[in-house]
């Protein structure tokens, strides 16, 4: 039954999906006699946690009923718009008997400390059902407060023979509907996501998740010289980060912050991707889409910052040495310096198929 109602909470939390971040999705469901009583999760970052959402929807009396919640509560106030009481505290006046809790925080100011002060509370916990669903869910926040870095995924569609454009510079298109549907889809579960200028002035893309409900993730473009038009699609509101060089040309800088966008400008002629992802780190970004192009793909690989992969697979053969490849950089020396992925999923999409994988 524990996994049953766990099962339910973990349901729920992915109601929050692209809302909560830099937060986790969280769900909690609570139990009185064998049967839910009530349902919650964390809406939105700011808004109640779950277990007070819940407990918020409770249709009986929670007194010694059971809670079930898909991560460890946490013990410290949380003051986003005011004080307000960690969830540990509201458990115990609620009087809410047992905890189960699929996984533990792994924030270090949490990380199994929520759950030993419900036990001090004298408030009877159990951890471990479903943890790897629970970790799966957040994987991103996880990878945050474990690595202290964005956790980057690296999406590219290409031929057979590993092409994303012709010697032309034609991409449009190499999958087909439902495959670019499904990387539409993939946004949603990133806080941000990430192209190079190039992409901007080739395809003026609107890099939206365009799906009813979702939360567009943040646009971030790398642009060492600021040769993004004020008109493009990517500037429709404030939810953008550019970043740039020594470079940039001043005037178009004053007018990009006039239009209130965030600019993180180096002081070297070249854009570091280790210290744009510590910069982004500073700026509770957990989770970066990268989608290109080639450059951009090849600089995060090439630094070794890429932790997730999605290859979109269309039917064709481009060839041509002059043919733009998916990954540029300097690339492996040896393949036993190639990069390997492991935890591979293979999904098919008609005549398409995307694959998984970890580095």
């Amino acid at each position: 039954m524990d996994e049953q109602f766990l099962k339910e909470a973990l349901k729920l939390a992915k109601k929050g999906l692209s809302w909560t971040n830099p937060h986790p999705m969280v769900g909690s469901v609570i139990v009185k006699n064998g049967k839910i009583i009530a349902k919650g999760y964390h809406h939105r970052f700011g808004g109640d946690h779950a277990e007070m959402d819940a407990l918020k929807n409770a249709k009986a009396d929670v007194k010694g009923a059971s809670m079930y919640v898909t991560l460890e509560p946490c013990h410290v106030p949380y003051d986003l718009h005011g004080p307000r009481i960690p969830c540990t505290e509201i458990l115990l006046r609620a009087g809410i008997s047992t905890v189960h809790i699929a996984t533990d925080d792994s924030n270090p100011k949490v990380a199994g400390s929520g759950r030993r002060m419900l036990e001090k509370m004298g408030i009877t916990t159990t951890v471990g059902t479903l943890a790897d669903e629970a970790l799966k869910l957040n994987e991103t926040y996880h990878h945050f407060m474990t690595k202290g870095r964005p956790f980057v995924a690296s999406t590219f569609s290409i031929s057979l023979d590993g092409k994303i454009a012709t010697c032309t510079g034609e991409s449009q298109w190499i999958t087909n509907e439902k495959a670019r549907a499904y990387n539409h889809k993939l946004r949603a579960k990133y806080q941000a996501i990430l192209v190079g200028i190039g992409t901007v002035l080739k395809d003026n893309p609107h890099l939206g998740a365009r799906i009813i409900g979702i939360k567009d993730p943040i646009r971030i473009i790398l642009d060492s010289t600021l040769k993004i038009p004020l008109s493009s699609q990517l500037l429709r509101d404030k939810e953008v980060i550019i970043s740039t060089s020594q470079k940039a040309d001043q005037k178009k800088l004053a007018s990009l912050q006039k239009l209130g966008v965030k600019i993180i400008q180096f002081e070297s002629f070249n854009i570091s991707i280790e210290l744009l992802l510590k910069e982004l780190a500073k700026q509770k970004i957990i989770s970066i889409l990268v989608e290109g192009g080639g450059a951009i793909h090849g600089s995060f690989f090439d630094s070794k910052l890429v932790d997730k992969v999605y290859a979109f697979y269309g039917p064709i053969i481009i060839g041509g040495e002059k043919a733009v490849s998916a990954i540029g950089g300097e690339g492996a020396k040896t393949l036993r310096q190639a990069i390997q992925l492991k935890n591979l999923s293979y999904k098919r999409l008609d005549d398409n198929f995307v694959i998984t994988g970890y580095v």
